[in-house]
């Protein structure tokens, strides 16, 4: 499912984009992994498509110590890319049903 940086994303890529970097324990390099987008490609998206507040806010997420974008900081103990209630996640919005 890669895909070149070059090419168009769709809405559903660019949903999808957006929701891996809001995640903490997803890094840059499963983003880069599955999309083909670099750090900087990502950071350039979520720029793009995020409210100015809403971009800063995450900015400063990732670099703080909470954030484990980057598998060089990551814990020894995180050894998966998605996170627990990535099933239930749909479009951005965790479903009512499990």
């Amino acid at each position: 499912m890669r895909k070149e940086p070059t090419q168009e994303l769709s809405i559903i890529d660019t949903d999808r984009i957006i929701e891996m970097a809001w995640e903490d324990r997803t890094p840059f390099e499963a983003i880069e992994f599955q999309f083909g987008l670099s750090e900087m490609e990502t950071v350039t998206l979520m720029r793009k498509n995020l409210k100015r507040a809403s971009f800063n806010l995450w900015r400063k997420r990732t670099h703080s110590g909470v954030s484990q974008k980057h598998l060089a900081k990551r814990v020894e103990g995180i050894d998966r890319f998605k996170c627990t209630l990535q099933r239930s996640i749909s479009m951005n919005k965790i479903s009512k049903r499990r």
